[in-house]
């Protein structure tokens, strides 16, 4: 999460969306950079608006307008896929380095998910329920209309790096597979739909 005082903005570190070359390319401009432990670095929109928020708004005197970014639900669950193929995934039960995306993702849908699945949902970081939730919300893929409403907020150019990639691997699903995504998933992807 990263806070700008001055220009009353507060970038929330959707997971998997490159908030760490985010953070590293904006953490000098941002008043406050919240980067560990992972908890708070990733405070969902429900969380800012009822811890942080309040206090930011008391201080100031005005209210901050609240950005974040999200993935395609598919491919933001073949990223978290990706992601604990890593050889330095320390926790062996949170690896999927002995399993296939298809294996993953029905893992992901079933109830209780194992722990290598268990990554939670953009939807419910992103959706505050039963109050008010992002003020713009940026598609991933799109990633260079957020990079522009940055440099005009913030006033100057940003070239992000390339941190933080994960390796390269299938994420070939089968029909059924899709179709449990589509059901299971439909919060999120009537949510990520729903951006222009």
């Amino acid at each position: 999460m990263l806070i700008f005082w001055e220009q009353r903005l507060v970038f929330l570190a959707t997971p998997k969306t490159g908030t760490t070359a985010i953070e590293t390319a904006l953490e000098s401009l941002a008043a406050a950079s919240i980067q560990r432990p992972p908890l708070l670095k990733h405070t969902s929109v429900e969380s800012y608006r009822r811890f942080i928020g309040p206090y930011l708004e008391a201080a100031s005197g005005e209210p901050f307008t609240v950005v974040a970014l999200m993935r395609e639900p598919r491919a933001w669950l073949g990223s978290w896929y990706r992601h604990r193929q890593r050889d330095d995934v320390v926790e062996a039960a949170k690896s999927t380095a002995h399993v296939t995306f298809d294996e993953f993702v029905r893992a992901y849908v079933s109830d209780p998910q194992p722990e290598f699945a268990a990554v939670g949902s953009q939807a419910r970081f992103l959706d505050a329920t039963g109050g008010q939730g992002l003020d713009r919300l940026f598609r991933y893929e799109e990633i260079g209309r957020f990079i522009d409403f940055l440099e005009e907020r913030l006033g100057c150019e940003i070239i992000l790096p390339r941190l933080n990639v994960s390796p390269a691997a299938p994420l070939d699903l089968s029909p059924e597979t899709e179709d449990l995504v589509r059901r299971t998933m439909a919060r999120d992807l009537a949510l990520y739909a729903s951006l222009d």
